[in-house]
C-alpha cells in the first residue's frame, strides 16, 4: 500500500475542523463511553467521552481528559461538586443516542431525557448509571491535573463498583466486552463493532506466542 505524508506545517495550516478530524482519527480505534453525573440540586448530566484510559490496577484508577473549562463543563463541575461519577459502555443499540449527548445542552437540560436514555441509581451510589449500558462502572473522584500545554484537564478516579452481564466474566478476570456488545470509535463520529482475532498468553522471551483458552465464570 503506497503512502503519502502530511507535515506539521501542513497540519497547522489546515482548516480547524479538518485538523480536528485528522488528529482525532490518527490515533486509531478508541474506547468510547458515557459519563454520568449529577449536581447537588439533582440535575443530571450525561456526556460522551473517547479519552478514558487505564492508569493502574492497584489501586484501580481510570483517567479521562476534559477540554479547558473556559466554558461550562457540566461533567467536570458536577463530579468535583459531588465527588463521584459513572462510566458506561456504549453498545450497538444506543450508539446514536450516545452520540447525541455531545450536543451543547443547557445545564438545566438532562441529556438522559433529551436522548431517551434512562438514569439508573444503584445502592447508595450518588451518580446515575445508564440503564441501557451493559457494562457500568461507578467512580470516585481522586485527582484533577491541569495540563499547561493546551489547557486540558486530566481527571483521575478510582473504581468503586463494576456491573456487567453475568456471562461475560472469565475465570482469569478478563471481561469479554465484545460479548457484551461494547462498541468502539475512531475520530469524532465513526462507530464500530469489533471482531476478536485472539487472546494471547503473557509474552516471555523464551516462549512462542500462544493463544488463551477463555473460560467463563459460571
Amino acid at each position: 500500500m503506497s503512502q503519502k505524508s502530511i507535515s506539521a506545517t501542513q497540519i497547522e495550516s489546515m482548516d480547524s475542523r479538518q485538523r480536528v478530524n485528522l488528529i482525532n482519527a490518527i490515533v486509531g480505534f478508541k474506547c468510547v463511553n458515557l459519563i454520568g453525573t449529577v449536581n447537588s440540586k439533582g440535575s443530571e448530566n450525561l456526556a460522551i467521552f473517547s479519552s478514558i484510559i487505564h492508569l493502574g490496577s492497584s489501586p484501580a484508577l481510570l483517567g479521562f481528559i476534559t477540554r479547558p473549562d473556559s466554558v461550562e463543563r457540566h461533567t467536570l463541575t458536577n463530579l468535583l461538586e459531588i465527588g463521584c461519577y459513572t462510566i458506561n459502555h456504549i453498545n450497538s443499540d444506543i450508539f446514536e443516542k450516545a452520540h447525541q449527548t455531545s450536543a451543547r445542552y443547557d445545564a438545566d437540560v438532562s441529556e438522559f431525557d433529551a436522548t431517551n436514555l434512562t438514569a439508573e441509581y444503584k445502592e447508595d451510589f450518588t451518580a446515575p448509571f445508564v440503564k441501557q449500558s451493559n457494562i457500568q462502572i461507578g467512580m470516585k473522584f481522586k485527582q484533577k491535573i491541569d495540563i499547561e500545554l493546551n489547557g486540558t484537564i486530566l481527571v483521575i478516579g478510582e473504581i468503586d463498583s463494576i456491573h456487567y452481564p453475568e456471562d461475560c466474566l472469565c475465570t482469569d478476570g478478563f471481561i469479554d466486552i465484545e460479548k457484551a456488545d461494547t462498541v468502539t470509535c475512531s475520530g469524532l463520529d465513526s462507530y464500530h463493532t469489533t471482531k476478536r482475532l485472539s487472546r494471547l498468553a503473557y509474552a516471555k522471551p523464551d516462549k512462542p506466542t500462544v493463544g488463551v483458552n477463555m473460560k467463563y465464570v459460571e
